[in-house]
């Protein structure tokens, strides 16, 4: 620092020996009120670095964190150990050891850096800000240039590196090739020069203004198979930070009217793991042990992923999983407490894959308080009876025996007390033989079906399912922990639950069976998602219906150049899930951003694993892309003269009235639970290539996203701006 000031200092000295011109005197009064030599000092901002694969990158805080950063730094105590919260309480920055540290989850520690002066790096052009002692020296050394207008000055970085001010607006740093140099070369000649820069303002760097403080609701996510939740191989903490920015953005978009009034802030987000735990018990050495060498990268990807599903129905690692995702979220939920006093919002819990899967089976065997389950039963014992009465009238008018519905009635006969009826009740009711065999009959041959009992569903994981022309089902048996909290709204992505209720040997779902402690369940699936099954066919399994369509977030629907069976049909024009019968222009422009994206990714080898299914997808004709917009118009019209199952005469809100009469079951309150989404025009073109992508899109899916907040604030009285084409 010494060397620096005497080298910028000796030149104005050696200048005032020299007499001054004779008309130089009238210049400095009119250089006096230029703004060249007016110096202001620079504003500081607040980075961290982030290292991923060796490769550092420093990425800004926030407008927001980097100001409470600086006024602690400012007050003089960060040479305590001050502690100050950053990224919505989500890190700790460390002010006197300059770290950055994770509080609810294990990540490395981050170095944190209060920076003024950048260079543009080698590598990737990316600005990388000096140390904070150079940033210092370069600052005072820019200062008196700035004050006595003397530039093209030489200083020389702790690494004897080469910066040169030329002026304010040319600052450049040169590298040089060795670490000495007998030939006296200039810096221009030792390699390439790079650019400097003073302040955050003049390297394009894109601060976010930060998060809103107040937390209205905190969300458990739970991942499924593997370490890596998308197709990027990236964890469930990254992809959790991708979905908490999605939601940031929708609040902003479909919530503004809340914001500006303060009645909302914003919905936290928090992963956890359970894979980390599970590959700790030292089941990977036994594992490696008995591995065959051969095709050694699939062997190990598939201990690593596809075995997760298998460990879950091991008896011994099924009871790790669910004791470390249950006490994992009362972790959690404790610490996310401790940290903010004053929260008094709901929770709920997401999970993606086999995660739902686990915390479904965690929801269906917590316990309800006594007084709750008390009143549970006192306030729906009306309606379930009468709903009792209604499904043996069914029953009866199926049978062709509809003349002994006042009998059953006047003996108030619902479905449960049908099934416990002998001969000799039936007798006793003065119901004549042939109509007693009917019934009986009906009853003996839905009994090996029924596993509902009258409280509800019965786990298969801890009641057998015996099956008359079989042997018993076992499955395999865990103690689950009980939850210190009652979630409020259940959201299961891309969930297999409905296919592993039925291969445990579940028919069907009692449509009185709901949730002990949790009242809402949505089943979110991409319509190509080769893990998610339907969850509503297993309730109301006699009456075919579609899943409920997910609206596009901006309120259009998406361009459809292919349907794949099983999709949606799109109801009329206006119903509960109806999209726009015309496909937006803007689709186009989506579709390219779609065609963009795809072909980055092939280039990166994102998609490798897919070239066969990528070979087929070449096959299809290219005017397919050049003519999407008439082909989706004629789709589109199509679509609308083929609705299916209405007749001519039936009008939009009759589909409408005729939608929200389905009934199916108290699982969700009373609401649809299966929710489909609508796949993207470039997903279109072929479902085998983005079936994969189909099951890792919900981490950025804006839909997916809107519905869980618009769910979540429902049941806080708020709804959205304005209603989206489709919605509930």
């Amino acid at each position: 620092s010494r060397r620096l000031w005497r080298s910028i200092m000796s030149a104005p000295q050696q200048q005032q020996a020299q007499p001054p011109a004779p008309m130089a005197a009238p210049a400095p009064e009119a250089a006096e009120p230029d703004a060249v030599n007016r110096y202001e000092a620079v504003v500081p901002h607040w980075f961290y670095c982030k290292v991923t694969d060796s490769r550092e990158r420093w990425i800004p805080f926030s407008t927001q964190d980097s100001e409470r950063l600086e006024e602690a730094h400012g007050s003089g105590r960060d040479k305590e150990d001050l502690v100050v919260p950053t990224s919505g309480g989500r890190y700790d920055v460390h002010l006197k050891k300059r770290q950055r540290v994770a509080v609810y989850w294990e990540e490395e520690v981050s170095e944190v850096r209060r920076c003024t002066w950048f260079y543009k790096g080698d590598k990737d052009n990316k600005y990388v800000p000096y140390s904070e002692t150079f940033s210092k020296e370069l600052e005072e050394a820019y200062m008196i240039a700035v004050t006595l207008d003397e530039w093209k000055k030489k200083l020389e970085s702790p690494s004897r590196e080469i910066i040169i001010l030329h002026n304010p607006k040319l600052m450049v740093h040169y590298h040089p090739v060795a670490t000495s140099d007998d030939w006296g070369s200039t810096p221009t000649e030792q390699g390439r020069p790079r650019t400097v820069k003073r302040g955050v303002e003049n390297i394009a760097a894109e601060i976010p203004n930060g998060e809103p403080l107040q937390i209205d609701h905190l969300v458990f996510v739970v991942h499924g198979i593997g370490p890596a939740c998308d197709i990027r191989f990236r964890s469930i903490i990254q992809c959790v930070n991708d979905f908490r920015n999605v939601s940031l953005s929708m609040l902003q978009a479909h919530f503004k009217k809340a914001q500006e009034q303060q009645q909302i802030g914003r919905v936290e987000f928090l992963p956890v793991n359970w894979h980390s735990s599970l590959h700790s018990t030292g089941v990977d050495v036994d594992l490696e042990r008995i591995t065959l060498p051969s095709i050694n990268r699939l062997r190990h990807f598939i201990n690593d992923t596809i075995l997760d599903v298998f460990f879950y129905n091991s008896s011994t690692y099924c009871q790790t999983i669910v004791d470390t995702v249950a006490s994992e979220m009362n972790r959690l939920y404790q610490l996310f407490l401790q940290r903010n006093p004053l929260f008094k919002g709901g929770v709920s819990i997401a999970g993606h894959s086999l995660g739902s899967l686990i915390l479904f089976d965690l929801l269906t065997n917590q316990k309800a308080a006594p007084e709750e389950d008390e009143h549970s039963k006192e306030g729906s014992r009306t309606t379930s009876s009468n709903r009792g009465i209604e499904e043996v009238k069914e029953i009866l008018k199926e049978l062709e025996l509809s003349e002994y519905c006042d009998v059953f009635e006047k003996e108030k006969m619902d479905r449960q007390a049908l099934f416990l009826c002998t001969e000799k009740n039936l007798k006793e009711m003065g119901i004549p033989l042939g109509p007693r065999m009917k019934i009986l009959h009906y009853i003996s041959s839905k009994t090996e079906m029924q596993v509902c009992l009258l409280r509800g569903l019965c786990s298969s994981r801890l009641h057998p399912i015996a099956l008359r022309q079989g042997p018993t089902l076992q499955s395999v048996s865990a103690n689950y922990p009980q939850l210190n909290y009652k979630p409020t709204i259940f959201f299961a992505f891309g969930s297999p639950i409905g296919m592993f209720l039925t291969v445990r040997g579940v028919k069907r779902i009692n449509p009185n069976y709901s949730l002990p402690t949790c009242k809402g369940f949505f089943n979110i699936f991409h319509p190509f998602d080769p893990v998610a099954y339907r969850i509503e066919p297993m309730i109301v399994p006699d009456l075919e219906f579609e899943p409920m369509l997910l609206p596009h977030h901006k309120g259009r629907k998406r361009m459809h150049l292919g349907k794949g069976k099983g999709s949606p049909s799109p109801p009329a024009p206006g119903s509960c899930c109806s999209p726009q019968p015309d496909a937006d222009p803007s689709c186009l422009s989506e579709l390219k951003e779609g065609l963009t994206r795809m072909s980055v990714d092939l280039k990166n080898n994102l998609l490798g694993s897919l070239r066969v299914a990528w070979q087929s997808f070449t096959r299809a004709p290219l005017p397919a892309v050049e003519a999407a917009s008439t082909d989706a118009e004629a789709e589109a019209e199509a679509g609308a003269e083929k609705q299916p199952e209405t007749k001519p005469d039936e009008s939009p809100a009759a589909v409408k009235e005729e939608a929200s009469l389905i009934n199916v079951g108290r699982l969700n309150g009373g609401n649809r639970i299966d929710y489909v989404l609508q796949e993207k025009p470039i997903e279109s073109f072929n479902e085998y290539l983005f079936a994969l992508q189909g099951h890792l899109c919900y981490w950025e899916s804006e839909d997916t996203v809107l519905l869980v907040l618009k769910e979540i604030y429902q049941t806080q009285g708020i709804t959205l701006d304005q209603p989206l084409p489709g919605s509930q």
